[in-house]
């Protein structure tokens, strides 16, 4: 494939992400495991690193994963492409809702559509979840296969349990701890990144 064609299919994967991916950042991580099982530009492996780059960086996930993927696949041109596709359906959306704002608040059809959209917004944003858990957490890996999905597991154990055993500190002095919950979340993104430098080297 030719490089403008992949600045073309960078483009074109992130408008149907950001058109259909509805309900935040999150919701974005199923269209983005799919892209890499299509194209085999990156690896599930490689999207959880992506994810944690991303969510540690200002701005949206969603599209701060757009430039991340596109910047992997074709350099900053690929960065670029893939984060205005990733945002034009938004632009689109937005600027006919702001055009005929009162008619969508009041018209039925639209509350009934939002009505269906919020429970799928909240399934996609659950799937994305659990494999988020199940890749970092612990040694089971899904992986796609047409309309089925295949489970395996990798390594010899089933549980990760420094990673757990992090992520359960982390949930308690964000949550259980008064002095500390508190704190700005790029402090305990920083703390996670130096106990996982600490792991590393302990490790070789």
């Amino acid at each position: 494939m030719s490089y403008g064609m992949i600045l073309l299919k960078l483009y074109w994967e992130f408008f149907k992400t950001g058109l259909f991916a509805v309900g935040g950042g999150m919701a974005t991580l199923p269209f983005l495991k799919n892209i890499g099982e299509t194209t085999g530009w990156y690896t599930y492996g490689d999207l959880m690193n992506m994810l944690a780059v991303s969510e540690s960086t200002p701005g949206p996930i969603g599209i701060n994963m757009a430039t991340y993927v596109g910047f992997t696949v074709a350099g900053v041109p690929g960065a670029i492409v893939a984060t205005i596709g990733e945002v034009t359906p938004s632009i689109i959306v937005i600027l006919i809702v702001a055009a005929f704002l009162r008619s969508f608040r009041e018209n039925p059809w639209v509350e009934r559509a939002f009505y269906g959209l919020r429970p799928a917004s909240t399934g996609l944003i659950g799937a994305a979840c659990v494999s988020v858990f199940l890749e970092v957490l612990t040694g089971i890996r899904i992986a796609g296969d047409g309309f089925v999905n295949r489970v395996s597991v990798s390594g010899d154990t089933l549980l990760l349990w420094p990673q757990l055993f992090l992520a359960a500190l982390l949930l308690v002095l964000t949550n259980a701890v008064p002095r500390v919950k508190d704190l700005h979340p790029i402090v305990f993104i920083a703390f996670a990144a130096v106990i996982g430098i600490a792991f590393r080297f302990a490790g070789a």
